[in-house]
Parts: C-alpha cells; sequence; structure tokens
C-alpha cells in the first residue's frame, strides 16, 4: 500500500505546506475582517464596498505570495512568467478581456454600484462588480416603468468596451421628464396652459444649484432646470407638453402626481377637452369663421 503512494519529495511537501498556511491565513483574515465590518459599518453600501476592498486586496496578496513560493526555484522568473502569461492569453481569452474590463470599471468608474445605467437594452441598479461581470437589478423588462422587476441581469465585463452606457445617476441624479397633453382645436388651450404650468411648478424641480456637480466633471452648457409647458399643434389638436425636472429613483410618482393633477383640472372645465383619433365632418360654410368661410355654390 505504501508503495503505491507517490514520495513527492521535501521540497514539494514544503511548497504545499506553505501554501496551504497562507491561504488559511489569508482565508482567517478576511472573516476577521468581516465580521469588524458589521459591527463597525451599519450602512450597507459603505459595507458592501470595504468589503469588495478587502476581497481585491486578500486575491492580490494571495497571488504574489503563493505564486513567490511556487516560482522560487525558476532560474528565470521572466521567462517562466511570460510563458504562462502567453498560454493564458491563448486559452483563456473572454476571461481575460472581462477582468481588463472590470480594471476600465475600477480605473474609469463609468459607473458604480447603485448607479442607475443602460447598457445595450438592459436597464437597471448597479448592484454588484465582479472580477469577470457586472450585475443589475432590472428595470422596465416585463413593466412599461422605471420600477424594479425583480430580476438581476449579468453582464460580462468585456461589454463596456463595445456597447455605449447611459449612465442615469451619475453628478447628476435628476431627469427631464415630458408628458404631451393633446387639447381639442376648440378647447381654452391658453387658461389650460397656465393651469398645468402651475401643476408643473407644483410637482418638478427648479434649483440650478443641481447643475454644479455635472458641470464640474463635464463640458455642459447651460440648462434650464425651471418648469415649462411648450405649445405645439398636432393633426387632432393642439399639444401642451408638460416639462419637469424629476428625481431619478422618482419619476414615476412625480408622473403620477401630474397626470393626476392634470385629469382633474380637464374634468371641471366645460371649454377644455381632451383630443383623440376621431372621425369629423367639417362644413366649412356652416362652421367656418365668418370671413374665411367658403362662397356657396350660388355665389
Amino acid at each position: 500500500m505504501q508503495d503505491m503512494i507517490p514520495d513527492i519529495g521535501p521540497e514539494l511537501r514544503e511548497r504545499l505546506l506553505s501554501t496551504l498556511v497562507m491561504l488559511a491565513v489569508l482565508i482567517g483574515a478576511r472573516i476577521v475582517a468581516f465580521r469588524v465590518l458589521r459591527a463597525k459599518l451599519p450602512d450597507i453600501t459603505d459595507r458592501y464596498r470595504w468589503r469588495k476592498s478587502i476581497d481585491y486586496l486578500l486575491i492580490a496578496l494571495g497571488v504574489l505570495t503563493v505564486g513567490r513560493i511556487w516560482s522560487s526555484g525558476v532560474a528565470q522568473l521572466g521567462t517562466f512568467l511570460g510563458l504562462v502569461t502567453a498560454g493564458l492569453a491563448i486559452a483563456l481569452r473572454e476571461p481575460i478581456t472581462n477582468m481588463a474590463g472590470w480594471i476600465y470599471l475600477l480605473w474609469r468608474r463609468p459607473f458604480r454600484v447603485g448607479d442607475r445605467i443602460q447598457i445595450g437594452e438592459h436597464v437597471g441598479d448597479v448592484v454588484d462588480l465582479r472580477l469577470f461581470q457586472f450585475s443589475l437589478l432590472e428595470l422596465r423588462g416585463r413593466f412599461d416603468a422605471d420600477q424594479p422587476t425583480g430580476r438581476i441581469v449579468h453582464i460580462p465585463n468585456a461589454t463596456v468596451f463595445v456597447t455605449p452606457q447611459v449612465n442615469a445617476s451619475d453628478a447628476f441624479p435628476y431627469i427631464f421628464a415630458e408628458f404631451p397633453v393633446t387639447l381639442t382645436f376648440e378647447s381654452d388651450w391658453a387658461k389650460a396652459k397656465a393651469e398645468f404650468t402651475e401643476i408643473a411648478r407644483r410637482h418638478g424641480k427648479s434649483n440650478q444649484d443641481l447643475q454644479a456637480s455635472l458641470r464640474a466633471r463635464y463640458a455642459v452648457g447651460p440648462i434650464s432646470a425651471d418648469p415649462v409647458v411648450y405649445t405645439s399643434v398636432r393633426d387632432d389638436g393642439v399639444c401642451l407638453t408638460v416639462r419637469v425636472l424629476c428625481p431619478v429613483r422618482g419619476a414615476r410618482q412625480v408622473s403620477e402626481a401630474i397626470w393626476e393633477d392634470i385629469l382633474r383640472a380637464v374634468a371641471q372645465w366645460d371649454d377644455v377637452d381632451f383630443a383623440y383619433p376621431t372621425t369629423r365632418f367639417y362644413d366649412n360654410r356652416a362652421e367656418g369663421k365668418p370671413g374665411a368661410r367658403a362662397p356657396s355654390p350660388t355665389e
């Protein structure tokens, strides 16, 4: 039975023992550090960031220490590392690209944990950044609204190199929302516009100081953040577009409040009504303005 067990030699045995001891020390340090974080940091976001930083630090220490243990017998360490790197680059192209994307996310920081982003067809809140992928708490998806669906979307880090990213909460946690309201041509649109402007001011943000953080990072010119109502003409009536500034994570609540106020206002007016697709026969000679009517056949 003893003949079947290979003799690994004292040098290999020492390296294995040193590796196990080092891994045990790193795992123990991780457990102790996480317990301290749970006791000292009640905020979940701060605790998450410290946990990630500690993980990255311990992984780097582990790679350096264990690599030194096993490469101590190699005469030319540079040659050895070059061969290993070339082999890994060929065999693990996708994981290496994802690792490069992870480094890019940590260095350039196009988005962070907690940001609301869109990348490709996916929209969500960033809830995790890992070595090979990042995770989103999905928004929209099954719903036509900016609220979580309850699903987690995992996206490879390499995606950031080839897909544009839209960050809705980077340095400016507000977005503009527009609500087009179409009224019939016969409605008193001027009265409706005055009331809609008051509704916009009641529910929209108008603090210009909110743009300071955005201008500090990007070459952005002046942006009017005041609530406003624009007038335009459509085929079926006069369109009053309510434009307001609202929090990124409160757009649906602001939309609900504005629409309910608009519905109540229009319901109590006799001279204002919503327009919708209809078929209507118009006799200009009988219904047109007196000075703009077409002449009758006898005339």
